[in-house]
């Protein structure tokens, strides 16, 4: 009788085991035992992993509260409107999709509500030029002392030692008066500026190392056309580096379909007016797992703005119709679009206000709606500033560079 009952109590061990192991094995795969309309069910689930900067935010999921960001919630199958809040920040909200063993990410980047304005420059500033880089940026002076107007070049790499306003370095003295109203502008590789002046009868171009000051700037008139050739080769030579690993088919497409505006920092997306219209085939099949297909659009419209992840294979629309000065040319595009250093959001100026939007063209948020000059708003390389030109709304002082804190 002891012996059976030693074997039943063995065997009734061994089911138990079997059974937890069997269960643990289910939930790590996703599985979760429900009660569904009244009966229960085993349904898999999907993982949400939210994080944000800065962290600590609530995550609320169709209006209930949730947890706090960076955390990983398991979430049946399905669509889901997600938010994400802090106190003092501006809300985050998007539509999510949750599939069946995949890991969705919602990585948010809050802005604050009220943004700390502070002064980088305090000499006036005319006509601010980023360099191809978006580390340095260039400026006139002209309305100080002879020995220091000229060219300035502010470092945003450089270590704070005092103030942000001590990141200036004059290039360029003016006491002949050359550069009070010079039009400047970048080569290529970052390592010179370029400074035309308006002569009596024709322009001079003289060429400056942006690292020092230039005490004889260099006349590069007669060379500028061969000197204009080779920064053109350079950037040609670049272009034809950043889709060298590509496949043909999407090559083809690039250069049939796509008037590249600008790549992103890591050079995985692509911000691009499209010349013609057409309809872009996936070039990765299958599809990658996770991939955010419920804002994709793969019709593109003869002068939309849109941006193609290369990594994903997905196509987002920005704008339906970009401005005519837009479809050529970056540059000197009216409506100011630049990629955020992250590679994930843009910094856009519309309506006289400065916003922060996801590339996909979600969350588009108004991070500043004070003062300031049109064209003149550039991220700082880090990604915690915005860099603006603004007298803010002072007509008896010259503008000047000012960061918006998006700490």
């Amino acid at each position: 009788m002891r012996q059976c009952g030693s074997i039943l109590i063995s065997a009734l061990i061994l089911l138990f085991l079997l059974a937890f192991t069997t269960i643990a094995i289910l939930y790590a795969k996703g599985y979760r035992f429900d009660i569904l309309k009244g009966e229960p069910k085993v349904s898999k689930t999907g993982l949400l992993v939210a994080t944000s900067i800065p962290d600590g935010a609530q995550i609320i999921i169709n209006d209930e509260l949730k947890t706090a960001t960076n955390n990983t919630l398991d979430m049946l199958p399905g669509d889901y409107e997600v938010k994400i809040i802090k106190d003092g920040y501006f809300p985050w909200q998007k539509l999510l999709r949750i599939q069946t063993g995949i890991v969705t990410k919602a990585d948010v980047l809050l802005y604050p509500n009220a943004p700390k304005l502070e002064s980088i420059t305090a000499t006036g500033v005319q006509t601010p030029v980023i360099d191809p880089s978006g580390t340095k940026i260039a400026f006139l002076v002209a309305s100080q002392s002879a020995s220091r107007n000229g060219i300035y070049v502010y470092d945003m790499t450089a270590p704070v030692v005092l103030s942000l306003q001590t990141a200036s370095k004059q290039i360029a003295n003016d006491n002949l008066a050359l550069f009070s109203t010079a039009d400047l502008s970048w080569t290529p590789d970052g390592q010179h500026l370029i400074a035309t002046v308006s002569g009596t009868l024709s322009p001079i171009t003289f060429l400056l190392q942006a690292n020092q000051l230039n005490t004889s700037p260099r006349d590069v008139t007669a060379l500028l056309p061969t000197l204009e050739q080779e920064w053109i080769s350079e950037k040609t030579q670049k272009a034809q580096a950043q889709i060298v690993g590509l496949k043909p088919a999407l090559k083809r497409l690039i250069a049939s379909t796509f008037t590249i505006l600008a790549w992103s920092p890591d050079d995985t997306k692509i911000l691009y007016v499209a010349s013609q219209s057409a309809k872009l085939p996936l070039f990765i099949k299958p599809r990658l797992l996770g991939v955010d297909t419920l804002r994709e659009v793969r019709s593109v419209k003869q002068g939309g703005l849109y941006i193609y992840d290369i990594k994903e294979d997905r196509n987002t629309k920005i704008m339906d119709q970009t401005p005519e000065e837009c479809q050529e040319s970056y540059e000197t595009c009216p409506l100011p679009i630049k990629w955020f250093p992250d590679s994930e959001h843009l910094l856009t100026v519309k309506d006289k206000q400065i916003h922060m939007v996801e590339y996909d063209g979600m969350n588009d948020t108004i991070v500043y709606a004070g003062p300031f000059i049109d064209g003149f708003v550039f991220p700082w390389p880090n990604g915690q500033k915005i860099v603006m030109l603004t007298d803010l709304n002072n007509p008896t002082i010259l503008p000047n560079l000012y960061t918006i804190s998006l700490k």
